[in-house]
């Protein structure tokens, strides 16, 4: 555990000072200059002592148990609990955020629970958690717990997961994504005027995470595309988005097409139609993204994982659920023998659709 300088403050390493005397964060690819007492735009890290500091170290939003397959993660160690958490503040401002109670929270309240990187390692073995997942909101703006915790978690055989908009700097992301075993990234839409408007972010960087993770990491990754009608959902966008990730990334990216429900500063958008989540999952398909999916929404066959190579259902499910498994113990087709893409073992987990919430302090720091 780092050096804790009070409460849940932590020095961080990714900052320099401008020669106005105020100190750049460089984190994140916003930038933020700051003098002293003020905070960036994530709420969490501040200007003190002439340094950036992380100020929520060891503080969570709360603990869940719940299936991997929520993060979005399909082919990441199918039907296993996840032992899930966030913090407070958010690296971007998106206008229709679906967690804004959390990732737009500038109350240290809304951290209810505490614990050390070592606790929370324990607590996962102990709740049988094949991973911990950073989430919720952004574990790029607290880039030094999550380290921390994804290096205890390892030394107990637990892997880790990021639920991230990949929004994040070159030197942080390296040192970030060597601990880190599985992500799944938001690519919330595929033009910069998107971003910019909704995103206060640029599209450019989180492009430049994903080449980066798919070309030289060895992290299982999967997308996000949050469909939200009249801003991101044209064939034309979706027909774009889908081509670059087999282009730039590969067939085998699994891509999550997710309805959008009215929430935060977007309330003006209706809820995402069905028919628009299939339509992108089909045009996905047709460019030869090999693993498409529709969550959100009532779909078995968008919820479903096929065969690429003959389309013999691989592993069915309903919502979280796993109903049906015909991958052999090494992950291939049962039928036509292809292998099917992701990180399996033998058995699937038998977790199921369960949501437990947890408190920490029962499992100690002794």
């Amino acid at each position: 555990m780092r050096g804790v300088t009070h409460g849940s403050v932590v020095p961080t390493e990714y900052w320099h000072e401008l020669p106005d005397g105020r100190i750049q964060c460089d984190l994140c690819p916003r930038h933020c200059r700051l003098r002293e007492g003020q905070r960036g735009l994530c709420f969490v890290r501040a200007c003190q002592g002439g340094r950036i500091v992380l100020t929520t170290y060891g503080r969570s939003s709360g603990f869940c148990v719940d299936p991997v397959e929520k993060k979005p993660l399909y082919h990441f160690l199918p039907g296993t609990p996840v032992l899930s958490f966030g913090t407070a503040g958010c690296n971007l401002a998106c206008r229709f955020c679906q967690n804004w109670a959390i990732s737009r929270s500038r109350e240290v309240d809304t951290l209810a629970d505490a614990a050390s990187p070592e606790r929370i390692a324990r607590a996962a073995r102990a709740l049988g958690c094949r991973s911990v997942a950073f989430t919720y909101n952004d574990p790029v703006i607290f880039h030094e717990y999550a380290i921390d915790v994804a290096r205890a978690c390892r030394e107990l055989g637990i892997k880790t997961v990021a639920v991230t908009a990949g929004y994040v700097c070159p030197e942080p992301r390296a040192e970030f994504y060597r601990y880190i075993d599985a992500a799944n990234v938001d690519l919330k839409g595929f033009t910069e005027a998107f971003y910019h408007r909704l995103c206060a972010g640029r599209l450019r960087p989180v492009l430049d995470t994903l080449v980066y993770l798919t070309h030289e990491t060895e992290v299982w990754l999967e997308l996000t595309n949050l469909v939200i009608p009249g801003e991101n959902d044209s064939p034309e966008e979706i027909d774009a988005m889908t081509r670059w990730v087999v282009e730039e990334l590969g067939p085998e990216v699994p891509v999550h097409f997710t309805a959008f429900h009215p929430d935060w500063m977007l309330r003006d958008r209706p809820p995402t139609p069905p028919a628009t989540l299939r339509r992108a999952r089909e045009i996905a398909l047709g460019n030869g993204v090999r693993y498409a999916y529709t969550g959100n929404v009532w779909d078995p066959a968008g919820d479903s994982t096929y065969c690429h190579e003959c389309g013999a259902l691989l592993v069915g499910r309903r919502w979280y659920e796993l109903k049906a498994w015909n991958l052999t113990p090494d992950g291939a087709c049962r039928g036509c023998g292809a292998p099917c893409a992701g990180v399996f073992e033998a058995r699937p987990g038998n977790w199921g659709r369960r949501y437990l919430p947890v408190r920490l302090a029962e499992f100690g720091d002794g």
